[in-house]
């Protein structure tokens, strides 16, 4: 059964002001770990989940373009630092702040009448910044910072028979995930993160046994 995934990141007494750098450097490591160098979008949340936005701005991709020619100055999408600072004019400590950018994974994709087959290819992925208050100190629970990875199907592809490719797809996945995950938690100085899933399982557990029983 597919989960949701996340990989939530604390900071040691950061204040509000100290927000914008760490989203920066999350942000800015997924181009160089399998995602995209632009943000799509950017969302400003006031209070709680429940209310309207008071801030979103699709910038847009690049779909299906090469991530070398997504440069700082090429096509759709913007920049983290622009995104970032657009955003975080609204400074305010009861804001939350998400922003979504693209990051390729190997998934298998069934169509109608066809074989499943192997496919890289992005998904979104989106990263929130929370402030002290925004929904009475959700932070404490989800982190300063949240990755909202999606489902952890292309981590564990729990319905499909695998085969060696199936395999290696997999593992290949499940080391760019460990790699972002170190590479952002160092970017961004985080003292603290956590891997975790809504139903609370154990991803590292269910890839072994998801491993041993493929192979």
């Amino acid at each position: 059964m597919a989960d949701a995934l996340y990989l939530s990141l604390w900071y040691p007494n950061l204040c509000l002001e100290a927000l914008p750098d760490k989203l920066m450097a999350v942000l800015g490591g997924f181009a160089t770990h399998g995602g995209e160098a632009k943000v799509y979008s950017a969302t400003v949340w006031p209070v709680d989940w429940s209310e309207s936005p008071v801030f979103e701005r699709v910038y847009g991709r690049m779909v299906g373009q090469p991530l070398q020619a997504q440069g700082p100055g090429s096509g759709p999408g913007a920049d983290p630092r622009q995104a970032v600072e657009q955003a975080l004019e609204l400074l305010h400590d009861d804001y939350a702040y998400e922003f979504q950018i693209g990051w390729n994974l190997w998934e298998l994709e069934a169509a109608a009448g066809l074989d499943p087959r192997w496919v890289r290819g992005p998904r979104l992925v989106r990263v929130t910044g929370y402030g002290p208050l925004f929904d009475e100190g959700a932070y404490e629970q989800d982190g300063h910072i949240r990755i909202d990875f999606g489902t952890d199907a292309p981590f564990l592809e729990e319905d499909a028979d695998l085969d060696q490719v199936g395999a290696k797809h997999v593992e290949e996945n499940v080391r760019q995930l460990v790699e972002l995950t170190a590479a952002v938690e160092k970017a961004s100085g985080a003292t603290a993160r956590l891997l975790w899933s809504e139903l609370g399982e154990s991803l590292a557990q269910r890839l072994a046994a998801r491993l041993g029983v493929g192979n």
